[in-house]
């Protein structure tokens, strides 16, 4: 038995962490970002299992990482009590892991939606995508991406939790296309740690304002001042910002990693492009991904 699913890449511009919550599926950030074209693609090939006493094996290709935390966590879960089979996994990865791209909860939610093809579980897709959400709060990966990227397209969060408990309100970017630039990773679970009280302060309140204006620019601008406030920008990441404020071009920074990233007309593109290029970054250039999580 085989099953393929591909999860988007989920940018977060800014948020409030909603983590008071008895209920681990409660738990979850409201925020606003966008789901983009590239993310994780996952195999999962099911066989009966020989006498070997593992009962998964997981293999990744594209950017490495080293912490398979969420994919051990959403294999237990669908193999809870079940010795019958051995579950081969592969993690096709193109977005650098640690850089506020959500590689996690894509890794999570693309293994879930797999799984659940491959092994016949017949759990709805929201029970499912609610697997990937927990495998996410309780390895403190992240809060919000599954929500994100279950539905695609650019989402306000405005109730925090999985999907199926959470909720979104979508925009549509008209004329937009996704460049980005990646420096260097941040570490999710510690970064909450140490800013929290300063994160809800302010989230919260922009989410409020997008809810009116419903302004792309307007969330970029924010999510700018949001990075600000929280002491997210490094000296690279100032040079960046102000060369493109130099040229007309807005931009936000990806929430948790030294990650810019600008939503633009397609005309700019050429333009952002030779600015990025300078900078000692990975670059990448994408559209934004309207279907969300789904089966390949």
């Amino acid at each position: 038995m085989k099953a393929r699913a591909f999860c988007p890449a989920h940018i977060t511009g800014f948020f409030k962490a909603e983590l008071d919550q008895k209920d681990p599926s409660c738990m979850g950030s409201l925020g606003a970002g966008f789901s983009i074209k590239k993310g994780v693609k996952t195999t999962v090939i099911v066989s009966g299992k020989s006498n070997n006493v593992a009962k998964f094996h997981i293999q990744i290709k594209g950017f490495m990482t080293g912490d398979v935390r969420v994919s051990e966590y959403v294999l237990n879960e669908f193999l809870a009590g079940n010795d019958d089979y051995f579950v081969d996994v592969i993690h096709e990865i193109d977005i650098p892991v640690g850089y506020g791209l959500g590689c996690s909860a894509a890794v999570a939610l693309s293994l879930a939606l797999a799984l659940n093809q491959a092994l016949n579980a017949g759990f709805s897709k929201t029970k499912v995508a609610e697997i990937a959400h927990l495998a996410e709060i309780k390895c403190q990966t992240g809060l919000g991406d599954v929500l994100g990227s279950y539905y695609g397209g650019f989402e306000i969060r405005t109730k925090a939790g999985a999907p199926g408990i959470g909720s979104v309100k979508k925009i549509v970017p008209k004329n937009r296309e996704v460049m980005i630039v990646c420096f260097n990773p941040i570490s999710t679970k510690k970064f909450l740690k140490e800013k929290i009280s300063l994160i809800n302060g302010l989230g919260g309140k922009m989410v409020k304002e997008l809810i009116k204006s419903r302004d792309i620019d307007e969330f970029q601008d924010n999510s700018l001042k949001f990075a600000q406030y929280i002491h997210v920008i490094t000296p690279k990441m100032k040079k960046v910002i102000n060369e493109l404020r130099e040229n007309g071009i807005k931009c936000g920074v990806a929430l948790f990693g030294e990650t810019l990233f600008s939503l633009i007309p397609p005309q700019k593109k050429q333009r952002i492009l030779q600015i990025l290029k300078k900078y000692d970054g990975l670059v990448i250039s994408s559209k934004i991904d309207s279907s969300g999580a789904r089966l390949n």
